[in-house]
């Protein structure tokens, strides 16, 4: 085994502190939250499983297209691999897809939190969820995990997760829609409004209501 894998123990660890760092923003209690916690952390330990423990994509593919991109060598650096697809020469840390998976991923953890902020006012009150990232969108925290497993793929694509991330796409939006039946019944006019104004998971920037006007109606 090549000396940049077979490092479980920091399998264990990345995947302890990201999953870690993820619960405390977005506090599963339901059935459905753990349903969708659950699938993101299956993403996360196939994430640095491959990362750090045994780089089963990079075996295949240097096997199958070693030949067109001789970068594709099982080491840590390789793992980067959009980098070696376009035969990036620096340093992977500092290539465009890096960067961008930091943008991604922050993104996500920040969507994540705030709301939950708003989800726990919400609940706190007894109503329905309408501020903050829920005047855009009616499943900001789905599209939270899904940001930040599309930044993990820029950094670190690999073939099981690349297969991963659009079956949880759709799981997550099963989950939303099962949600939605049991806020429906909770809610009745209220939610059908909000939810006849607001998409499900992808923000109209123009013509969608403000949070001030949300609470107007």
């Amino acid at each position: 085994m090549n000396a940049d894998y077979g490092l479980w123990p920091l399998v264990l660890i990345n995947t302890a502190i990201v999953v870690i760092f993820a619960a405390s923003f977005f506090h599963p209690k339901t059935s459905h939250d753990w349903k969708a916690f659950g699938g993101f952390t299956a993403f996360m330990i196939a994430l640095f499983t491959e990362m750090y423990g045994a780089p089963f994509t990079l075996y295949l593919l240097s096997g199958w297209v070693g030949s067109r991109f001789p970068a594709l060598t099982p080491t840590h650096a390789s793992g980067h691999l959009w980098n070696d697809l376009i035969n990036w020469q620096g340093d992977p840390h500092l290539s465009p897809f890096h960067f961008a998976s930091y943008g991604l991923i922050g993104a996500g953890f920040w969507l994540l939190a705030t709301s939950w902020r708003h989800l726990f006012a919400a609940a706190r009150a007894s109503k329905l969820a309408t501020e903050g990232p829920y005047a855009r969108i009616r499943h900001p925290q789905y599209v939270g995990f899904w940001i930040i497993m599309l930044g993990f793929l820029l950094q670190w694509p690999t073939i099981p997760t690349l297969l991963m991330f659009p079956v949880l796409v759709v799981v997550y939006r099963r989950l939303a829609m099962s949600e939605e039946r049991q806020v429906d019944i909770a809610f009745g006019n209220t939610w059908r409004q909000y939810a006849a104004r607001t998409p499900a998971f992808v923000p109209r920037w123009w013509g969608t209501p403000s949070a001030s006007e949300s609470k107007r109606r």
